[in-house]
């Protein structure tokens, strides 16, 4: 958007309350409860998730920690993504490997890359994601697959047991 118009305080501010709120919502927890877990008082609580009150980023990381959600992952995809992909990720498997996976990759890179870090071009980012999605599903259907030989594989051997 032109002008910053999608920064703006009105903006963020509206997308992470209902972030904050999605959450909340999802953890199944009393708002009372979380306000108090989160360190806040519970009407500060209710300004924030109604963007009356913009959450510190401190507070924003102990409301969604205290709703069970991954708090890194899910401000980083707020950030990223906006609000909607942070919300459809709420309280899932995903979540919790994004957050690894954004933890890992770094010194993933690092590691691997050691001097030639610098020599990585802005350009690659959208097709190393796209490989990087097709190693993980190429490695889900190996997973899926050497389940299934295992369960065959015992069920078949429980069918022959001795007496």
């Amino acid at each position: 958007m032109a002008g910053g118009a999608e920064f703006s305080e009105d903006r963020t501010r509206a997308g992470l309350a209902r972030l904050l709120a999605a959450a909340v919502e999802a953890s199944a927890r009393a708002k009372c409860d979380v306000a108090a877990e989160a360190g806040l008082h519970k009407d500060a609580l209710r300004r924030v998730l109604q963007g009356d009150r913009a959450a510190t980023l401190g507070e924003a990381l102990r409301i969604l920690e205290a709703s069970r959600a991954a708090p890194r992952a899910h401000l980083l995809l707020f950030l990223v993504c906006g609000s909607d992909q942070a919300i459809d990720w709420l309280q899932s498997d995903l979540a919790e490997f994004f957050e690894e996976f954004s933890t890992e990759f770094p010194i993933a890179l690092q590691r691997s890359l050691g001097d030639q870090l610098g020599d990585v071009k802005p350009r690659w980012a959208k097709g190393a994601a796209n490989r990087v999605a097709r190693l993980l599903s190429d490695h889900i259907i190996e997973l899926e697959r050497k389940d299934d030989f295992l369960g065959n594989f015992f069920a078949g051997e429980k069918g022959h047991a001795c007496d």
